[in-house]
């Protein structure tokens, strides 16, 4: 594990993460968003597609917000590897498992920076031809977005930094921290 000090800063290498957003915070606004998803969908049955690996607990915890029959599945894609910015390429490692012709789909992503990776996803799903689509993002980086994309259900607008904890990673690490932290200008 990272080395953590008492004012809560996390150290990885020579780079300092601070806290972003606490815990409690967290799982407060995905309790919003399932209850405004619940009202959304009522008498439907959505399925929630989870991006892997970042989304998974973002996906578990809103799912267990949702107040109503629903299925789950996962895709997996590949932006970043093991570097802080994206490759600017988006590649399927994993595909549904499921048939969605004719579903209310909810697309359910940890963070969306410049939009390609939902640019990708709505180019995908059209093919697999929904009744309906939606986007859930625990995350957007408005300053980043470079694609014209809907983000329906926003936990958290933040800046441009790189964060992780919660689901999102430092070289496929960190994912199990359980608050969002950002790097640190200050070293």
């Amino acid at each position: 594990m990272p080395e953590i000090s008492l004012n809560n800063k996390i150290i990885i290498g020579n780079d300092v993460f601070i806290p972003l957003i606490e815990e409690e915070r967290l799982l407060s606004r995905i309790k919003e968003i399932g209850l405004e998803i619940t009202n959304d969908y009522f008498g439907k049955i959505p399925v929630f597609i989870g991006v892997l690996n970042g989304a998974c607990l973002f996906h578990a915890d809103l799912i267990r917000n949702i107040k109503l029959e629903c299925e789950i599945d996962f895709f997996k894609l590949s932006s970043y590897g093991d570097d802080k910015l994206s490759s600017g390429e988006v590649k399927l490692v994993k595909d549904l498992g499921c048939d969605v012709t004719g579903r209310d789909i909810i697309i359910v992503e940890d963070i969306v920076d410049s939009g390609l990776s939902i640019k990708f996803i709505e180019e995908m799903m059209e093919k697999h031809n929904p009744a309906s689509m939606r986007v859930a993002s625990l995350l957007v980086k408005p300053d980043s977005l470079r694609y014209n994309v809907k983000i329906d259900y926003i936990g958290f607008n933040i800046p441009d930094k790189f964060v992780i904890g919660y689901g999102l990673d430092y070289a496929q690490k960190y994912r199990n921290l359980r608050s969002i932290y950002t790097i640190s200008d200050l070293k």
